[in-house]
Formats: structure tokens, C-alpha cells, sequence
């Protein structure tokens, strides 16, 4: 019996021991199993801020976790080796719900990420952890390209704390040729989580030639103000040739230097520049008077001057969890 997913905007159709396009959930005698389930490929301790979220508990170490594969292709993905990669074929560890939440605690970890692949694939497994984590008092993170349908989108929500969703680019082009994928479900996935309640964060990888122009980073500051908020942190980060995208070079830092400036030029509060080491760049300022609040040094949180969340010079509140 053919089965369909509904779990992501591709609603694969499955037929008898196939798989659907992120192969990792297969037809078995008319289910699908997501055949990773409690079996991760990667398991890391890194600072929240690598996600990249920078207003959420900043300067904590974060338990992160992925399982092989993906609903998305990105010519240029960094992670391929996992993320389309055959389950089959798959090195990983036997990790269920409750050992990801004791690992956790074991590395004082204070939060959860789901990460490296997308976690909408192993979507069960991400689920039912976060909901052990909740248990424990540990908050989750969502580590995302944001290609998830809307009711299991709600349902994650409610146990989920934070996530940072990466928009490739703002046309149904690029998206269709460089993904594999569409546009509009992202950013329903973002307004959607935003309604939930979670604390968000936005990232853009630009691309040489693809995605740099300014009148794209004009229409993904321009959405991002207008659906979210102003004080939503963006993070543009540096391309460099992976996967199959080794024919372009390296995103100069000009491009995204300007890019940053077209940004906060437009009024969003808190933009970045990430995989380029620059401290103003990385740098928390108030969004009132300009002070530094957070310095950074890669990865690496140096100086958070933040008191409960406000600037000490002129207490106004900054978007984010700081505790």
C-alpha cells in the first residue's frame, strides 16, 4: 500500500519498502518508520552561539544531536556527508530520548539542539527528546531550515524553546534549483513559530553571484521586519565551496559587511556577520543608545554586560532568554 507523508511540504508518496526524499522514513507494510529514530550519526557539545543563536542563554555549552538525512539538497551544504547520506550505509549510535537528556545533564548542558541535518526529518525523535528534556528542565533548541508542515510544526512548538531558522534566499528560484525546494513554507514555518511563542533567530548564507545582490538583502531585511520584528537577530554568513558548489569562491567580506549595513541602515536591531572573524561584527550593541552589551570572539562570548536582560546604561530590555 502506498503511503503519504504529511510531514513536510513535499508529501512524498511512498510505496512498499521505499523511502521518501529525505530517506530516512520508509513504507513498512503500509507505515512509515523513520528508520533513525534513537540512532544519531553526530553528537557534539558546542556553544550556543555556533548555532548561530546569540540572545539565547549566551555563552552556555549546547548538547547537540543530528541523524542522517534531509528533506532539503543544498547544492551547498556543509554537512552532506550526513545529511544525504543513505541510512544504510549510516555510522551511528544507539541514543534514545532518554540517554540525549542524561548525556545533557552529564556535560552541563542547559539546552538541547537539534542540528547538522534539519531535525523536521527525524522529526519523531526530536520530539519525543524535547519532551524528556522539558521534563528535566532543560530547554530545546531547533537548528532548522524551516521545511515542516504546520500542525507537526505546532506540536513541536510546544515543547520547543528556541530556533534559529536558515532562509536560503528570498525566490522560489533559487530555492527550486539550489534546494530542491520551495520558498513560501519557510516563512509560513517562521511566522508560525513566531505565533508559538519561540524565541527566534534568523540566518542567511550569501552565496557569490546567487543570492548577494543588494536588492535580495533588501527583501530578506524587508520581510524579516515586517513578519517578525525589528529586534529578530540575522545572521549573514560567509559562503565557502562545499558539496557541489566548489566552482564559486569564498563570499568576500565586503559583501557581507554591506550586507550588514543595508540591515541595521533599515532598522533591523541586531545584525551579524558570521564564519568572518570581525568583533564589531559579532558584537551585541543596545538598541537605544548604542552600548556594548555582548563581545564576542568567535564562537567564544567574552563580555556580556546585560543586567536581567537590559542595558546597565539605559535599561532598555533586549530581545532574547538571557537566563
Amino acid at each position: 500500500m502506498v503511503v503519504q507523508c504529511d510531514l513536510c511540504p513535499k508529501r512524498c508518496r511512498v510505496r512498499p519498502g521505499e523511502s521518501g526524499d529525505c530517506r530516512i522514513r520508509v513504507n513498512v507494510d503500509g507505515k512509515l518508520l523513520a528508520v533513525t529514530y534513537g540512532f544519531p550519526s553526530a553528537a557534539h557539545v558546542d556553544p550556543i552561539e555556533k548555532k548561530p543563536l546569540f540572545h539565547f542563554i549566551p555563552g552556555t555549552p549546547v548538547f547537540s544531536i543530528a541523524t542522517v538525512g534531509c528533506n532539503l539538497h543544498c547544492l551547498n551544504c556543509q554537512n552532506w556527508e550526513i545529511s544525504q547520506q543513505d541510512p544504510v550505509d549510516a555510522i551511528a549510535m544507539r541514543m534514545p530520548p532518554e540517554d540525549v537528556v542524561a548525556r545533557a545533564k552529564a556535560a552541563g548542558c542547559p539546552s538541547i539542539a537539534y542540528t547538522y541535518t534539519d531535525p523536521s526529518v527525524y522529526y519523531e525523535y526530536a520530539l519525543d527528546s524535547s519532551r524528556k528534556a522539558r521534563e528535566a528542565g532543560i530547554r530545546n533548541v531547533l537548528v532548522t531550515a524551516g521545511y515542516l508542515n504546520e500542525k507537526p510544526l505546532r506540536e513541536l512548538c510546544r515543547v520547543v524553546d528556541a530556533a534559529t531558522v536558515d532562509i536560503k534566499a528570498m525566490t522560489e528560484k533559487f530555492y527550486r534549483e539550489v534546494c530542491g525546494a520551495t520558498l513560501a513554507p519557510v516563512l509560513h514555518y517562521l511566522v508560525t513559530a513566531k505565533s508559538m511563542g519561540i524565541h527566534l533567530e534568523t540566518s542567511n548564507l550569501v552565496i557569490p553571484t546567487l543570492n548577494d545582490s543588494d536588492a535580495e538583502i533588501q527583501s530578506l531585511r524587508r520581510w524579516i521586519k515586517e513578519k517578525l520584528g525589528g529586534e529578530t537577530p540575522l545572521h549573514f554568513l560567509r559562503f565557502f565551496p562545499q558539496h557541489r558548489m566548489r566552482h564559486l569562491p569564498p563570499t568576500p567580506t565586503d559583501t557581507l559587511m554591506r550586507a550588514r549595513e543595508i540591515a541595521l541602515a533599515a532598522g533591523m536591531q541586531h545584525v551579524y556577520v558570521g564564519n568572518v572573524l570581525d568583533a564589531e561584527s559579532s558584537t551585541t550593541r543596545c538598541p537605544s543608545c548604542r552600548s556594548v552589551l555582548m563581545r564576542r570572539e568567535g564562537h567564544l562570548l567574552r563580555e556580556n554586560r546585560l543586567v536581567n536582560g537590559a542595558c546597565p546604561s539605559c535599561r532598555k530590555g533586549v530581545y532574547g532568554v538571557w537566563k
